[in-house]
């Protein structure tokens, strides 16, 4: 048996592709929303996009801009909610799981010949089913969401670390938190196709998670978590092609799985350290990232003043 046999069916070639770019490009949004406690965000967007796929099957048009659309507004709705409403930031959440999902329930089957089962592959993933039309729109919104979370990386860090200390630099921090909002709901809509709407979180968490045992520095955990990332969604693929299973609970598990062992490798070397002193040092090192952070984002705005 060829051990490639998986490279030859076009629709093998456009669901690898589609799981590189969503590996790479979920865990690049999803670092700062762990180091901002926002790790369930993910899911709150998620349901929202629901509402935008139903909408797509009512109003006979593409299911997966229109969830873009709803996606981006219930992103920015939960924003504005976050920082000038009297709700707190989890009941916002919480309305974005609960509206989102009953929302979209009710419009699928207001839809003309509509019902929930026209929804299973957006809740949990069909990446075997990517089209080539599918295939152009998550590579387009890929390649939005890294070069707006790569080329603001200074200014997204510095945000995410201390927020009055950003504004204060002179930062735009309520039009960054707005692009962060919106940057996670592309991501979201991106990811839906591969492991589904219920499942999009973890890619864009458990990768930085696992990432965050086995460095210090910022820029090394984000190039880890892609690399964590784009191995759990590849190897998922191809797992599930072998194995007839679904392949967005296959691509979770492996991440779930390499993050289990990045924590037991970790911590021997930890232990180690901190028995060597070396726990001051690694704090001292984290401190100085973050300062320096901070202070290339502060940099940076005053130049663009």
């Amino acid at each position: 048996m060829n051990i490639l046999e998986f490279l030859q069916p076009p629709f093998m070639q456009r669901a690898l592709l589609a799981a590189l770019l969503v590996g790479v490009s979920a865990p690049a949004v999803g670092v700062y929303l762990v180091q901002r406690r926002q790790a369930i965000m993910g899911d709150g967007i998620g349901h929202v996009a629901l509402t935008g796929v139903a909408l797509g099957f009512l109003l006979n048009t593409s299911p997966v801009w229109m969830a873009v659309l709803v996606a981006v507004l219930g992103a920015i709705g939960m924003e504005l909610i976050r920082s000038y409403g009297k709700t707190r930031g989890d009941i916002a959440l919480a309305m974005l799981f609960y509206g989102g999902m009953a929302g979209g329930v009710m419009i699928i089957n207001l839809a003309p010949g509509g019902s929930t089962a026209n929804l299973n592959t957006y809740l949990f993933g069909a990446i075997t089913l990517v089209s080539q039309e599918d295939l152009v729109v998550i590579s387009c919104l890929s390649v939005f969401v890294l070069l707006t979370m790569l080329g603001l990386r200074r200014q997204f860090f510095a945000i995410s670390q201390d927020e009055e200390f950003a504004m204060v630099s002179g930062l735009p921090v309520r039009v960054l938190n707005l692009l962060l909002a919106v940057t996670a709901a592309v991501t979201v809509t991106v990811a839906m196709r591969v492991v589904g709407l219920l499942l999009v979180s973890a890619l864009m968490v458990i990768p930085v998670a696992a990432a965050q045992q086995a460095t210090r520095g910022f820029a090394a955990t984000l190039g880890l978590a892609m690399v964590f990332a784009a191995f759990s969604t590849v190897s998922g693929t191809v797992f599930s092609y072998y194995g007839d299973v679904p392949p967005g609970a296959s691509i979770v598990l492996i991440a779930i799985a390499l993050f289990a062992l990045v924590t037991v490798a970790a911590a021997p070397l930890a232990r180690r350290a901190a028995r060597g002193g070396g726990g001051g040092r690694a704090s001292k090192e984290e401190g100085d990232t973050w300062h320096n952070g901070r202070s290339e984002a502060t940099a940076g705005s005053r130049r663009q003043a």
